[in-house]
């Protein structure tokens, strides 16, 4: 049986922990980027936050999909019912801009879909976890916590989209909001602006991994709100076959 608050915790502290090892590398001289086949970036951050965050979820015994060992072939794990999802550093780039928008993100899912899910932005000292019994909450500076409450507005004022992926796709979706707002953070953080209400929409008509969306995705489901697949209009689901994302829209306003 699933102790989901037990699991939220201990996924809480692999987060923080995974957050105080990438800080060392992040204040030092040295980030060890490498250039993966998929040219994106990898540093010495990304394998130390996912040897951290291993050590703990290893415990639980259940499995762990994570984007520095996602080599699991889709036979072994189709058949899991509840695993872990993990992205140790989520926003490399960001990391390497040295501006702080980068994340720990780590999911519980069960049956294709995030129960529970934690974000950690290390150097601004944010921590969203939600799941389906406590609701979503933030902490900030790590001693403050309050829970996230859906947003009863039905206008839309801001949209937030990406800062390095705005496809003419998105830049067309937005264009239908005249004089809305748009604001851009990196990594996972765009879910969450979402969540706190400071933002009603997130479209991304872009390529992403499922280990990019699917602790922030844990957090909104927490809240009621919805991650959907564009045009589709139905749930993000993960564990599929291939490991990437369709085009998807987050919000908690009602779709036409």
């Amino acid at each position: 049986m699933i102790n989901i608050k037990e699991l939220t915790s201990l996924a809480k502290e692999a987060s923080l922990a995974a957050g105080k090892a990438i800080l060392e590398i992040y204040n030092s001289a040295d980030f060890g980027v490498e250039i993966k086949g998929d040219n994106s970036p990898l540093t010495k951050a990304d394998k130390a936050a996912n040897e951290v965050i291993v050590s703990f979820l290893e415990k639980t015994n259940l499995p762990i999909l994570s984007e520095e060992g996602k080599d699991i072939p889709y036979e072994v794990r189709k058949d899991w019912e509840y695993f872990w999802m993990v992205d140790p550093l989520d926003g490399t780039k960001e990391f390497i801009k040295q501006n702080g928008e980068f994340t720990v993100n780590i999911a519980l899912i069960h049956q294709r879909k995030p129960i529970l899910g934690v974000v950690y932005a290390p150097v601004l000292e944010w921590l969203y976890w939600g799941n389906s019994e406590q609701g979503a909450w933030k902490e900030e500076g790590l001693n403050e916590a309050f829970q996230l409450k859906k947003q009863e507005s039905s206008e839309v004022k801001t949209i937030v989209a990406s800062r390095s992926h705005l496809s003419p796709e998105t830049q067309e979706f937005i264009d239908q909001y005249p004089g809305v707002e748009v604001i851009s953070m990196g990594s996972s953080l765009k879910f969450l602006l979402v969540a706190e209400g400071k933002a009603q929409i997130y479209p991304r008509f872009a390529p992403t991994m499922e280990w990019d969306t699917a602790a922030a995705h844990g957090v909104i489901q927490a809240m009621n709100g919805v991650v959907m697949k564009w045009p589709e209009r139905v749930v993000l689901q993960y564990n599929k076959e291939k490991l990437l994302n369709s085009w998807f829209i987050v919000t908690f306003l009602e779709q036409d």
